[in-house]
């Protein structure tokens, strides 16, 4: 072969792998990602006999339902009333019955729900006879946004949702974020019972792993030290680091419960956390975030995107 050819045959084939890597980025002959699933997460909604947040609440599921393109579903992120932690059996019904009632009215969408720390009633309060009581702790919430167990799961074109129960009564006082051995190693058991192949998301109150977790407080220690309190991150965060790293296939994990909102890449997997529906619980903003919720779509590859809607 001489120069002359060998230059335009090397010219030919150049020209075809240009055009072949243009279709290729133009998506021609190439399987287009689809959108399978589009969510409005809502968070921290911390809802109460208040004309505010009664009409804040409303004016979030108008949004929600008049987004283009639909919604197909709600996640509620945890904490749907104000406090249920230290109020009395009255108060906590009125914030029940307001929740509910907006729920009915202003609501067609399916959603899907998890216990918020606001939402467990009694732990702080100081009546001696209250553990008694048949609706203590998480059993009020359960039957209140009809869930038959504070953790669970279902499966959408694809991908796999995980909702969990951050929160738990800690014995020195409070409460502390972490899974219980019981809710863990049902999650191990999930996790390896889902193929490889089908994409994970996971819905915690607390967040697993944040930024602004540290941020919370909106100051550094007097050392300079950011706090990370057992009650606003994961205690158990390495634990379930170490699990997650096994189960490549989990794509998001997604939060409320600070009322601010972060975007984390660690080791492969994003955390989300989505800020407040109430912002600074239906007074402005807290800390620069705006009365929000994030809607999230699914796509057929695994990827994902979110907005926030400042309703």
């Amino acid at each position: 072969m001489n120069r002359r050819k060998f230059l335009s045959n090397a010219l030919l084939t150049s020209t075809a792998s240009l055009a072949s890597l243009s279709d290729t980025k133009a998506g021609i002959g190439i399987e287009k990602k689809t959108r399978v699933l589009r969510v409005a997460h809502l968070t921290d909604i911390h809802i109460s006999k208040n004309p505010i947040a009664e009409q804040g609440l409303a004016k979030a599921f108008e949004s929600v339902q008049n987004l283009t393109p639909k919604v197909d579903c709600i996640f509620n992120g945890g904490d749907a009333i104000l406090d249920a932690l230290d109020n009395t059996k009255e108060g906590v019904k009125q914030q029940w019955d307001v929740y509910r009632g907006i729920v009915k009215n202003e609501n067609k969408l399916p959603t899907f729900n998890i216990i918020g720390n606001h939402d467990i009633w009694g732990w702080f309060h100081k009546a001696s006879d209250i553990t008694k009581d048949k609706l203590y702790g998480k059993a009020w919430a359960l039957e209140m946004l009809n869930m038959p167990k504070r953790y669970y799961s279902f499966e959408k074109s694809g991908w796999k949702f995980i909702f969990l129960d951050s929160t738990q009564l800690s014995p020195a006082g409070g409460y502390i974020a972490l899974f219980d051995d019981k809710q863990l190693e049902w999650l191990k058991a999930e996790l390896a019972a889902t193929p490889p192949s089908r994409h994970i998301c996971i819905i915690s109150h607390i967040p697993i792993f944040s930024a602004c977790a540290s941020l919370f407080y909106g100051k550094t220690e007097q050392n300079g030290d950011l706090l990370t309190k057992r009650n606003i991150m994961h205690s158990d965060f390495f634990k379930l680091k170490n699990i997650f790293k096994n189960h490549p296939n989990i794509q998001l994990c997604m939060s409320g419960h600070v009322h601010l909102q972060d975007e984390v890449r660690y080791l492969g997997i994003t955390y989300h956390c989505n800020g407040a529906v109430c912002g600074n619980w239906w007074k402005g903003a807290f800390q620069d975030f705006a009365p929000a919720y994030a809607v999230v779509d699914y796509f057929s590859d695994g990827s994902f995107e979110r907005q926030f809607i400042n309703y």
